[in-house]
């Protein structure tokens, strides 16, 4: 028996865990292998494994690798002054937005409270990355200034490329074969926009990560990939219960590479109309203090958008029978003014 105890205390004794390891070489060789989502299971596993996991130049790695243009030197203060710093900024870019979620407060009262966080809001910083087959293609971090009258007043829009500029890319154009090459570019054209707003310290990512819609554009037979992502509306109204965050991707060349000639977000009500710069910032800073969900397969985002299609062409088709309505309306009261009048003039 004590034989046993002792056999049994060496096998423990001889055991090794995990945290054994120098923890240079776990930390450097061993956690660096990880990407977001197993980095925060493993830091789940124990204490002393969370410690390790909570490095900060972990996460900027990580967040640096998936979105490379979070390495612009105009981002590295503002994610450095979230809350965790890239540890949040991955919290909040990594997971999708969810369209479904509550709002915190009743519609009519989000457009006060909506209202109110304009004033907070002074610069938006878009970080964008195109990827084909899983190789950047195209980074770029813009900042758009929102305080001006005459941005909250037009139509909410903001644009990566000037109007003639196009952006080449090592990507071939497949020649005598232009639906093969679209469905190239449908499944291997990823997407990620993510906007950060500096001053309350969040960020999300706009794009689904595929396009949802790929198409040919009928005049210049370039191509149109678009990413849309839905969101609760903050505005009264029925066509603006759900807005839609549009994100266009233009490509061309007919010889040699790739060309990108349009990058472009809007925000739309279901009525396909551009929301203002008002609306939409208050519509986005809402969507950044939401509540997130895991990120959908394709076939989930494609299946929400086509939703969003069959809900635009329903409300089209209500507000089609409700205008018939009214002009019915309107000719049976004519037509009655028409003949009282006539009647009056009888009878005299």
């Amino acid at each position: 028996m004590v034989s046993h105890i002792s056999d049994h205390q060496q096998e423990r004794n001889n055991s090794s865990s995990i945290l054994d390891i120098h923890s240079d070489i776990f930390s450097n060789h061993i956690l660096t292998r990880l990407d977001g989502s197993s980095l925060v299971s493993t830091g789940s596993a124990s204490s002393e494994l969370n410690k390790f996991c909570k490095d900060e130049n972990l996460w900027k790695n990580i967040c640096n690798s998936t979105w490379p243009s979070t390495d612009d030197r105009r981002l590295l203060d503002i994610i450095a002054a979230f809350p965790a710093g890239y540890r949040s900024f991955f919290s909040d870019c990594y997971p999708s937005l969810d369209h479904s979620a509550k709002p915190k407060v009743q519609l009519v009262d989000r457009e006060i409270e909506g209202r109110q966080s304009l004033s907070k809001i002074s610069e938006l910083i878009s970080a964008v990355d195109i990827r084909y087959d899983n190789n950047l293609i195209y980074s770029k971090v813009q900042s758009t200034e929102t305080s001006t009258d005459w941005f909250l007043s037009s139509p909410f829009r903001v644009d990566l490329l000037d109007p003639k500029e196009t952006i080449p890319t090592p990507v071939p154009v497949l020649e005598g074969n232009k639906d093969l090459f679209r469905s190239q570019l449908d499944q291997n054209l990823t997407l990620s926009w993510i906007l950060v707003d500096p001053v309350s310290q969040r960020a999300a990512n706009l794009s689904t990560l595929t396009p949802v819609s790929v198409e040919r554009h009928w005049l210049d037979e370039d191509i149109h990939a678009h990413y849309v992502t839905s969101l609760p509306g903050l505005f009264a109204g029925e066509s603006s219960e759900v807005v839609q965050c549009s994100i266009l991707v233009v490509c061309g060349g007919t010889g040699g590479d790739l060309q990108i000639k349009e990058v472009s977000l809007l925000v739309q009500d279901m009525d396909g109309k551009s929301l203002n710069g008002r609306e939409s910032v208050a519509i986005l800073h809402e969507a950044m203090e939401g509540q997130r969900k895991r990120k959908g397969k394709r076939e989930e985002e494609r299946e929400r958008y086509q939703e969003l299609m069959e809900m635009r062409r329903e409300m089209g088709e209500r507000k089609q029978r409700r205008e018939r309505m009214m002009d019915m309306v309107c000719m049976l009261t004519g037509v009655s003014i028409f003949m009282a009048f006539c009647g009056f003039l009888w009878l005299r």
